[in-house]
């Protein structure tokens, strides 16, 4: 969960709808440190191949889909997610590779 001004958002909410845009193939959303708001939503996504993650054609989307609350303030797109044993994103590990500069903004 994601609290973000004294709301919670749900990033699955944030990620179905992300899934549905045609250029997505895989999508993680997590909460990063924000000192007005508590946290800002990010999202982190792979392309389809041949199609490229396009932030201003995704932020329009989800403009479209949600509330703006939910739409990411924060875009960076992946080749690979890091996994758990078990296949699962663990989003802990982007949100601490975002804050150590590993994965740029877009």
């Amino acid at each position: 969960m994601i609290i973000r001004g004294g709301e919670n958002l749900f990033p699955t909410e944030i990620e179905n709808v992300l899934l549905e845009h045609p250029s997505v193939a895989e999508v993680a959303v997590v909460g990063l440190p924000d000192d007005k708001w508590g946290e800002i939503v990010a999202c982190f996504a792979r392309s389809e191949p041949g199609k490229s993650v396009d932030r201003e054609v995704l932020h329009a989307y989800c403009r479209e889909h949600l509330s703006p609350q939910k739409t990411p303030q924060v875009w960076c797109q992946v080749d690979t997610f890091p996994l758990t044993g078990s296949g699962k994103i663990q989003k802990f590990a982007l949100r601490d590779g975002y804050l150590a500069g590993k994965y740029p903004k877009l």
